[in-house]
C-alpha cells in the first residue's frame, strides 16, 4: 500500500477540514495553473559573445481553500513550483525525487473584533498600493508571502492597516539570531483613504529590520516613510510615490536616501499613451557617513525596471549610483480579450561615484506584450523585449565584447473555480 506523505497529508486534512464546516458560510475552491516558456538571451545580463541562449519552461500549480463567515475568514493555498525536466533520473524506469518546491504560499485566519474591525494571523501576501515596496512579485512563479499578524481597522473612512513579523529558522531556547541577508522582522502602518471616486490617498511607514551577523543579536532597522496617491477622472489618470529612507543599513551605516515616482496618461478613443518617471537616489561617495541607495524593500522589480530584469539589487547592480527610469508607454485594446502594450525604458545612473563608469546613460530597453483572454478563467501572455545598452552598462556588468540581447516569453494562465457556495 502506498504511504501518504506529509505534503499530499496537508492536503486532504485542508479538504476534509472545509467538508465538514457549517453551510452558513462562503466556500470556495479556486485553482491556479501557469507555464510559461522563456527564450533568454540577454535575460538578467547582456549577452555576450560566444554565449548560448537558453530556453526554459516553469509552472507553478495553486490550491486555495477558503472559508469565509461574518466573524471569520480562512485562506490556505498550497503550490508546487517547478521547472520543466529537473527530475533527478535515477534508472530508465523513473524518477526519485525533484527538484521542485512544495509549499504553502499562504495560510492564515482572519478574525473579526467586534465593530472594531479584523486581525489577520498565519502566513499572508501583503499587497499594497501600487506594489512599489509591498508587492506579490507575481512575475517570480513562487511569489513571495510573510508570516505576520496584521491588524485591520476602519477609523473615520480612514482604512488602517498595522503589520507585523518575527522570523526565527528554528524553535530556539535562546539568542534571536537570524541569517544576516534575510528579514529577522517586518513592521509596517498604512492608512488609506479615498476622498472622491477619482482620487486616492495612502500613507505608509515601513521599519525592517535585520541582524547584524549570523552570530550576534543586534537589529538594524531601515525606516521607510512616505505616500501614495491617485487620481483616475475622464481618461486622465495620475499616480505617484514619494518615500524618504532613514535608521541604519546592514552594515550599521546612517540611511538617507529616497524615491520619486509619477506617472501619467490619457485615453484617447481606444489608445492611452503614458509617461513615467523614476528615480531611486543612489551613492556619490560610496563609504562616506551616509547611505543614500534607495532599497525598494519587498516591492516589484520586474514590474517597474524593465522586463530584462538587470536592476534587482541597487547596490549590487548600479554599483551604488541609484537609478533614473524615464519611460513612455502605449496601451491598445483591440477588443475585450485582446490587447497590446509597448513600454519604452530609457536608464541612467543617478550618480556617478568611484565605483561607477564615468557617464549615467545606461541604455534603452523595450518591451512590447500582446495579452488575449480567451475565457474569464484563462489568458495566454507573450512578450519580447529587447536592449540598446551603452558602454557604462557593459561596464557594469563586465561585459567587453556583447551581442543583440533580447528576451521572449509566452505565458498560459488559468485561474477557474472548482467550486463555490455561497453562504446561506
Amino acid at each position: 500500500m502506498k504511504q501518504i506523505n506529509s505534503k499530499q497529508f496537508l492536503i486532504i486534512t485542508v479538504i476534509s477540514l472545509f467538508v465538514v464546516l457549517e453551510t452558513r458560510a462562503q466556500f470556495n475552491i479556486d485553482a491556479q495553473y501557469r507555464s510559461r516558456f522563456e527564450y533568454r538571451d540577454g535575460y538578467r545580463k547582456i549577452a555576450a559573445e560566444g554565449s548560448t541562449p537558453s530556453s526554459i519552461i516553469s509552472q507553478r500549480a495553486r490550491l486555495s481553500f477558503s472559508y469565509i463567515t461574518e466573524k471569520l475568514k480562512l485562506k490556505f493555498t498550497p503550490q508546487d513550483v517547478r521547472v520543466w525536466g529537473d527530475e533527478q533520473l535515477a534508472s530508465s524506469t523513473g524518477v526519485y525525487g525533484d527538484n521542485a518546491s512544495i509549499d504553502l504560499l499562504e495560510g492564515y485566519a482572519e478574525i473579526k473584533m467586534g465593530n472594531v474591525g479584523w486581525i489577520s494571523v498565519g502566513r499572508q501576501q501583503l499587497v499594497y498600493d501600487h506594489q512599489r515596496l509591498l508587492a506579490a512579485r507575481n512575475w517570480n512563479q513562487n511569489g513571495i508571502a510573510y508570516d505576520a499578524v496584521v491588524l485591520k481597522l476602519g477609523v473615520n473612512q480612514w482604512n488602517i492597516h498595522a503589520g507585523s513579523s518575527w522570523n526565527s529558522l528554528d524553535a530556539t531556547l535562546s539568542d534571536n539570531l537570524y541569517l544576516p541577508n534575510r528579514i529577522k522582522t517586518l513592521n509596517y502602518l498604512w492608512a488609506n483613504r479615498k476622498f472622491s471616486d477619482p482620487f486616492n490617498f495612502s500613507f505608509l511607514h515601513i521599519a525592517s529590520g535585520v541582524t547584524k551577523t549570523d552570530s550576534t543579536n543586534t537589529l538594524y532597522f531601515r525606516h521607510t516613510t512616505g505616500i501614495y496617491a491617485e487620481y483616475n477622472n475622464s481618461g486622465f489618470k495620475l499616480r505617484g510615490n514619494a518615500y524618504y529612507q532613514y535608521g541604519k543599513n546592514k552594515t550599521g551605516k546612517d540611511i538617507s536616501s529616497f524615491l520619486i515616482d509619477a506617472d501619467a496618461g490619457y485615453k484617447i478613443g481606444n489608445l492611452t499613451p503614458g509617461i513615467g518617471l523614476s528615480y531611486l537616489s543612489g551613492n556619490n561617495e560610496p563609504g562616506g557617513s551616509n547611505d543614500k541607495v534607495f532599497d525598494v524593500l519587498y516591492g516589484a522589480r520586474h514590474r517597474y525596471f524593465g522586463h530584462m530584469d538587470y536592476f534587482r539589487d541597487f547596490t549590487k547592480h548600479t554599483k551604488e549610483g541609484g537609478l533614473v527610469d524615464l519611460y513612455a508607454y502605449l496601451e491598445y485594446p483591440f477588443s475585450k480579450t485582446v490587447s497590446l502594450t509597448n513600454i519604452g525604458h530609457y536608464f541612467q545612473l543617478a550618480q556617478i561615484n568611484i565605483l561607477t563608469p564615468n557617464h549615467k546613460n545606461l541604455g534603452y530597453e523595450n518591451e512590447l506584450m500582446l495579452n488575449y483572454k480567451f475565457n474569464d478563467w484563462g489568458s495566454i501572455k507573450g512578450g519580447y523585449v529587447f536592449c540598446l545598452p551603452t558602454e557604462s552598462l557593459k561596464t557594469l556588468q563586465g561585459i567587453s565584447n556583447d551581442r543583440f540581447s533580447q528576451f521572449f516569453y509566452l505565458e498560459l494562465t488559468l485561474k477557474p473555480t472548482l467550486y463555490k457556495q455561497e453562504a446561506k
